[in-house]
């Protein structure tokens, strides 16, 4: 069994799919592993370290000779994967509705593609959950961006000069990147409020010290919604929230979005007349921007300012992070990959309820059930 790990080569992506720390788990298990050279150098993962690990190093084609399972972080172009054989696995982040002729030429291949991303949000897949791991260091980095384009401190700081007020931060969707953002924000001694359309989310920020902004009289999503995630509201609760919204928005100092729907764009939460009523200097943090932008006037990847407002979308952030967001990243394929692990068979074996969940394609054939619109 000889797994693939290969270097990034979508612009700005600067993780990588497996560390020395996973390359010699892998080992362990009886497994090959050939690293392309230069996959970790952008996350301070050298060479010498992978082969230190056992790993072989090689160029792009000598890693991909032979392999029967290739690690990537973003998808790899399949016209670079020629010298994989037809029934490899491709286990990465493959943005499976975005990016629907990659999915094709995958199956075209004769390649098992599967999307990490689709993992099923049940308790004993968490630890192969990369959106989990890499949303918890993006609502981090929200929380320093936001810091730096805010260009005043967080804390109330009580001087002989007089008084800092303490910054107003207002958190737009309470998922794992939110839940994250509170509490760095909170640890920099800022005033937090946050916000979510579920409703089980009201105790989750109460816990972290913050103030719940929900919409009463108006039904929300009772629970967690389907899968952990937020579902589309009701016309009516969405008007009642951008109600509420609008009143608190313009109190705020940073606003940070985290808001997405699984396979549709971000939903709009921020209106440029919203916008405008902040006050000059305010900051917001769109997380969601490469999805479509939570907040309109946003651009991917630039800080853009409007009515005195700096508006930052920056694009993927978990590689603003690279180093820990590497180790996690490959902490969650070797999880899964040795979770499955077969030790007659010498490779992993996958169940239906994981396997079925993930696999978007299989012999020549496009399979998973929300491309093929069921």
């Amino acid at each position: 069994m000889k797994i693939a790990v290969l270097r990034e080569r979508a612009d700005g992506e600067r993780r990588v799919a497996a560390t020395p720390e996973t390359v010699r788990k892998f080992g362990a298990l009886g497994a090959e592993v050939a690293v392309e050279s230069g996959a970790g150098s952008a996350a301070s993962y050298d060479d010498a370290g992978y082969a230190e690990a056992g790993a072989r190093i090689g160029d792009r084609g000598a890693t991909l000779a032979g392999a029967d399972i290739v690690l990537g972080v973003q998808g790899p172009d399949p016209a670079e994967l020629g010298a994989v054989s037809p029934g490899a696995w491709i286990v990465a982040g493959l943005n499976p509705f975005g990016a629907r002729d990659r999915v094709d030429a995958y199956a075209a291949a004769g390649l098992e593609a599967l999307a990490m991303e689709l993992m099923p949000r049940i308790t004993r897949a968490q630890s192969m959950d990369i959106l989990s791991s890499q949303s918890n260091l993006s609502g981090y980095k929200a929380v320093l961006d936001a810091a730096a384009a805010y260009g005043r401190a967080f804390p109330m700081m009580m001087t002989a000069a007089g008084t800092v007020s303490a910054a107003r931060v207002f958190v737009m969707g309470v998922g794992v990147a939110g839940l994250q953002a509170i509490a760095t924000a909170r640890r920099l001694g800022a005033q937090v409020s946050a916000t979510d359309v579920r409703s089980a989310t009201k105790e989750q920020i109460l816990s972290l010290g913050a103030k719940p902004v929900f919409v009463e009289n108006v039904a929300g999503i009772e629970g967690e919604g389907a899968g952990g995630y937020a579902g589309e509201m009701s016309p009516a609760y969405q008007a009642a929230q951008a109600e509420l919204v609008s009143a608190h928005i313009a109190r705020q100092d940073i606003v940070i979005t985290t808001a997405l729907i699984p396979g549709r764009p971000a939903p709009r939460l921020i209106s440029d007349a919203q916008v405008a009523s902040m006050k000059p200097g305010s900051v917001i943090v769109d997380l969601a921007v490469e999805q479509g932008g939570n907040v309109e006037g946003a651009v991917p990847g630039e800080i853009v300012e409007r009515h005195g407002v700096r508006i930052v979308g920056h694009r993927n952030v978990p590689s603003r992070l690279a180093a820990d967001a590497s180790a996690l990243f490959a902490r969650n394929l070797y999880n899964f990959l040795s979770t499955f692990w077969d030790k007659e068979a010498g490779r992993p074996v996958l169940d239906a309820e994981i396997g079925d969940a993930i696999r978007l394609t299989r012999d020549g054939q496009v399979v998973h059930a929300r491309l093929l619109g069921a």
